[in-house]
This record gives structure tokens, sequence and C-alpha cells, in this order.
């Protein structure tokens, strides 16, 4: 026991000798911080001076945890755009250069997350976990890196998939009237990709915090939360942060592309978007242009369309298909932001306020809107009947113009108007119910058969719902060729409408012998 105090001693020594060693060998590491001022500031942006080495978009500390982009790089001032609470914020306040330009988190851990521009978390989850950050503003693919479109993106919308179809690495826009259905459209495509092997990211851009809760409500709902990932950006938020939060969405989701595994991503809505822009470059004084948003606006908005795409198989061969959205004020689709992106995408859905009215869902006008890669990648089957019903339906909107003016009309123009009624009947569609494959092919070929025109339209739902049902018998083997091949063969044709008329046998009015006969009764002597 005596030995114990100094076994503790020598163990005091050599800690302390130890000590005393590593402080000696220390040699401190002197990092030059290069600090700023903040001169001035206005709604999400701040004047700052006093940082020469600053790069274009690089990020800036402020207090209080607030980021900033360094967005005017001019000689004697720094144009910064904020992206927090920048109210907390004080003339004269420090500001620091980070080194980096922004950045996301990226991985498998976001999917099913709802996040912001910076990679918070808003979902109450915990932490993200990421494997990796990418920077939200990155090149586009170069063209020799990109592969043809060649597969379709089933939307579960009868009247898209038929007639203005989408194809994996196509960017397609949705524009209309606020209140026509745009999101939904949107988000009835994101329900119909379960089970698609198709990632999707959402990205609602300064939209009404009530809209956004709906909109995670439905995919919760519907099971879509589980494939998914969400980036809000509210109308409460900084403009900066609304500014962002596409390019950061979409280098979340060129993650998963180059991991080769196909992403949709839809973008809600780029009006909020160019907005949130004109009001940074307003009051950053840059020299305002057409409706007073700033020269660049175009090229915001193609540098970031540019990088959804479809792969060489040697790059993984992951596609990325771009939905923007797109709001029209009185139907006018020649405005300055809706020529923009309808010139930048490869085709557009235009939700007409007309048909919304009249109760025809999706409010989608065929004739406004166009497909310009999509037919490529459409399947043979939907390419069989494509033409004739875009063609039919043309004929009927023509002639259902002149009927309004109670002209007399004959036998074949009756006949077409009455054909027209039925498609536009059979492409009704309620809202988050997508269509399969098979069902749709089964009511579009039952449709140009003619199959649907004995019906009462007071009936046709209730028919198309029973062809639809019917579809569920086609045989494996014939459900398998509508995937795979390159033309749908006439026995293949001839036993879905057979499976069609089965179907319909019951919905077909009454033979006109009694109600003939009855008018006989009826009838004067």
């Amino acid at each position: 026991m005596s030995n114990e105090p100094e076994r503790l001693q020598d163990v005091l020594d050599s800690a302390f000798a130890g000590i005393s060693q590593a402080r000696e060998a220390y040699t401190p590491q002197l990092r030059p911080r290069e600090v700023g001022t903040i001169t001035s500031l206005a709604t999400g942006i701040a004047k700052v001076s006093g940082l020469p080495g600053v790069g274009f978009e690089e990020v800036l500390k402020f207090p209080g945890e607030v980021y900033g982009i360094a967005f005017n790089v001019d000689a004697d001032e720094i144009g910064a755009v904020l992206l927090g609470d920048y109210w907390r914020l004080h003339a004269g306040d420090e500001v620091e250069r980070r080194g980096h330009v922004v950045d996301v988190p990226v991985g498998e851990g976001l999917i099913g997350r709802i996040i912001n521009p910076m990679g918070r978390p808003l979902d109450g989850k915990g932490p993200l976990l990421s494997s990796a950050r990418l920077p939200v503003e990155r090149p586009a693919a170069h063209i020799m890196d990109r592969a043809p479109v060649t597969i379709p993106l089933q939307t579960g919308i009868k009247v898209i998939d038929a007639l203005i179809p989408i194809g994996r690495g196509q960017r397609e826009l949705i524009l209309g009237d606020r209140q026509t259905g745009k999101t939904a459209v949107a988000l009835d495509t994101i329900l119909n990709q379960r089970d698609q092997n198709v990632l999707c990211v959402y990205c609602a851009i300064g939209q009404r915090a009530s809209g956004v809760a709906k909109v995670i409500a439905t995919l919760r709902e519907q099971g879509a939360l589980d494939y998914t990932v969400v980036v809000v950006t509210e109308g409460n938020d900084p403009p900066g942060l609304a500014y962002i939060a596409p390019y950061a969405a979409t280098s979340i989701a060129e993650y998963f592309m180059a991991q080769g595994r196909d992403v949709l991503i839809v973008y809600d809505d780029f009006t909020h978007h160019a907005r949130a822009y004109r009001e940074l470059s307003l009051l950053l004084r840059r020299p305002p242009g057409r409706e007073a948003f700033p020269g660049d606006i175009f090229y915001i908005h193609s540098r970031l369309l540019e990088r959804a795409t479809h792969l060489r198989p040697e790059l993984g061969g992951g596609s990325l298909t771009a939905l923007p959205i797109i709001e029209t004020e009185a139907e006018d689709i020649s405005a300055y932001i809706p020529t923009n992106l309808i010139s930048i995408t490869d085709g557009q859905v235009y939700l007409s306020p007309t048909l919304f009215e009249l109760g025809v869902l999706p409010a989608v006008d065929v004739g406004k809107s166009v497909s310009r890669v999509g037919g490529k990648a459409q399947r043979a089957a939907y390419r069989a009947v494509a033409g004739d019903l875009k063609l039919a339906y043309a004929q009927f909107e023509e002639l259902e113009t002149f009927a309004r003016f109670g002209a007399r009309l004959d036998e074949d123009t009756r006949k077409t108007i009455e054909h027209g009624r039925r498609i536009r009947a059979c492409l009704k569609q309620p809202e988050f119910a997508p269509v399969s494959v098979p069902a749709q092919i089964a009511v579009l070929l039952a449709l140009t058969a003619k199959l649907f025109d004995p019906v009462p339209l007071e009936r046709m739902t209730e028919a198309e719902q029973a062809v639809r049902e019917a579809a569920a018998t086609i045989p494996e083997a014939l459900a398998a060729r509508f995937e795979s091949a390159d033309t749908l063969s006439d026995e293949d044709r001839a036993s879905i409408v057979e499976i069609a008329r089965a179907a319909l046998a019951d919905f077909l009015p009454e033979a006109k012998t009694e109600p003939d006969a009855e008018l006989k009764k009826a009838a004067p002597m």
C-alpha cells in the first residue's frame, strides 16, 4: 500500500511531461479570414464592402447563421442575395467569406424528406443522412453525352399519354391560367410513378403554405412520398431562397440520374421564380428590360432546363424528365415568360379555363398542346390510335362551334359531333385516379372503333369504367406486347375490341321496335 502514492506521482509526472512536450512542439496554424461590413440593407439583399477576393456566387456568412450569395461583384461594393432572416441584420455587421459556392446535400437519405433549398429539413424527422454535397449551379450534360428519348414516361392521364406523350428525358411545359389544374396534372404524374422505378422531386417555388401542405398531404396519403423528395420555399421566404430552389432541386435529381436512375422533377412554378429574380435584380439595380424583367431572364431558365436529359448507356443511362409549370394571365400564352419557356421546352400541355368551367377535367386543350419529342418514345399501341383520335377530336371541335349557331346538320356531321362528344367524355378523368396502360389502350381502341357511339352520353362514365375493368381480363401475353411490340397486330386489336364490345353490351340502347310501336299507337288516325 505504501507504493501507491509513488506510482500515482509517477503517472502524474509523465502526463505533465507529455503535455509540456506537446505544447513545445505545437506550431499554431494561422489562417487569414477575409471580413467585410454591411453598408446597406434592403428586402432580401445586402450591400457589402471590404471583401476584395470574393468570387461570383460565393457564399457569405452573416451574423445569426444567415447566409448569402455574392451576386454583384463590383470594384468597390458587393451586392449579396440573402438566404435567411434578413430582418435580423443591421448596417455595420460583419460579413465573412466561406470560400465555396452554394451547395445542397444529396443521397438516398433525402428520399421521403421535405427540405428547403439549403438542405435543412422541414418535416421534423431529424437531420438528413446525405452521402455528398453538390453545387446548386452545375453545367448541363454535353451534347455527346446525351441519348435520344426512346422510353415513355406514363402519366396515367389518358389525354396526355395518348395525344401529348412525354418521354423520359423530355422537358414538357404545363401552362394555363390560375386554378385550371396545373399542379393536379403534375401530381397525377408523380402518383403514377409508383412501381415504375422512377424517383420524383417536387419543387414548390414561393407557394402558399396551405397549398404546399395540401400537396404533401396528398403525396403522403397516396404513398407517393416513399419515392419523392420535396423541396419547399413558401411565399414568406426570402426571394433569394425562391431563386435558388429549382437549381438545388435539380442538383438533387442529377445525383440520382448519375446513378443510372430515371427521375421526374416538377417545378411549381416558374412564374414565382421569374418574379423573385426580377425583384432581386431590381433591388440590386440591374438594368430592367421587357416587363421590368432583367435581360438574362431567358438564360436563368434555359440553363436550368438544359440539365434535364437522357444520358448515354456508357454514363449509366439515367434520365431527368422536367415538368415546369407556368401561369398565364387571361389565356395569353404569347406573354413574355410563357413564350420564353415554350421556346426552351420540348412541348407544352395547355390547360384551358373554358374547358375547366365546362367540367372537362383535366382541362387539356388538345389543339394548343404539343409534344415535340414524346411521339418517338410512345408505345406502338398508342401510336396505332393516336393519329385518328386527334384528327376526329379536332374535326369535332370545329364542327361543334358551327353547330352552336343552330345550323341544320347533315347525317355525317351529326355523327362526327356525336363521336367527338364520346371522345371528350372518355378523356375526362378524376383527380388522383391514374389509369393503367392496358385500360387506356382498351378505351382508346373502343373509341376509334366507335363502340361508344351508341352509348347515351349520360351513361358514358359507367361505360368507360366497364371497359377499364374488362381490360383486366386481357391475356398477360397480349398485355406484355403493349410494352415491347413495335406494332400492334390486327389480331391483337381485334381481340381487345371484342373484349370492349362485350363490356359495352349492357350500355347499348334497347331495340327501337317498341318505341316505334308506341309512336304508331300515339299517332292520329
